[in-house]
């Protein structure tokens, strides 16, 4: 059989290979309850085509799922998202998206094998849906962020009363972003970054 005038793809895109000056590469995990924004932040900031595992939202969920305040919602994350982000010329970062449903939570254990740090992206409309979460990192020992995603018709409230709600420690990182933009969510990332730095290199 004569291929050479197939149109099979044989290896990775070009825009998909890493550029030849990494040389160390770390792991986050972007976590947060259902329908927080998950997989729009790994999808704005990834340089490569994201990898999504995104289902259409069936009846089996119905009474299951919790949807309040966003019953608009048609497609869910079943198992990760996966995206990829140069943070200079030498650091890659790989981005892992977590399922936001409790009911697959159970493949957090395997996302979280070797990740460095964590983004936890809320939702002030349901802050409720992010304190099992922050709860299960404490637990773990990750290290973490909190992103605020400001959607459009989300209320605003002042940094102490959202650290107060989710009882934060004053040293955990708080930010507001946009995941859709790609810009804000890779404010984000840095903001990790740095606290993480400052987290092995405590100040003397």
């Amino acid at each position: 059989m004569d291929f050479r005038n197939s149109d099979t793809i044989t290896g990775p895109r070009t825009e998909d290979v890493l550029p030849s000056t990494a040389t160390a590469a770390v792991k986050v995990v972007v976590v947060g309850g259902f329908g927080v924004g998950k997989t729009t932040m790994v999808g704005s900031v990834s340089e490569i085509r994201p990898l999504t595992t995104e289902e259409t939202m069936t009846q089996a969920g119905v009474g299951v799922d919790d949807t309040v305040g966003v019953e608009t919602k048609t497609a869910t994350t079943v198992a990760m998202d996966f995206g990829r982000i140069s943070l200079s010329e030498e650091l890659i970062l790989y981005l892992f998206g977590t399922p936001g449903q409790e009911r697959f939570w159970f493949l957090w254990n395997g996302l979280f094998e070797g990740a460095l740090g964590a983004v936890v992206l809320i939702d002030t409309r349901r802050l409720q849906v992010s304190f099992d979460v922050i709860g299960r990192l404490e637990e773990r020992g990750v290290p973490f962020v909190v992103a605020v995603n400001t959607f459009p018709d989300a209320p605003h409230h002042p940094v102490e009363a959202l650290r107060s709600a989710l009882d934060l420690p004053d040293e955990v990182p708080m930010i507001d972003c946009d995941a859709r933009l790609r810009a804000s969510s890779r404010d984000v990332l840095m903001t990790l970054m740095r606290y993480l730095h400052r987290l092995a290199v405590p100040l003397t």
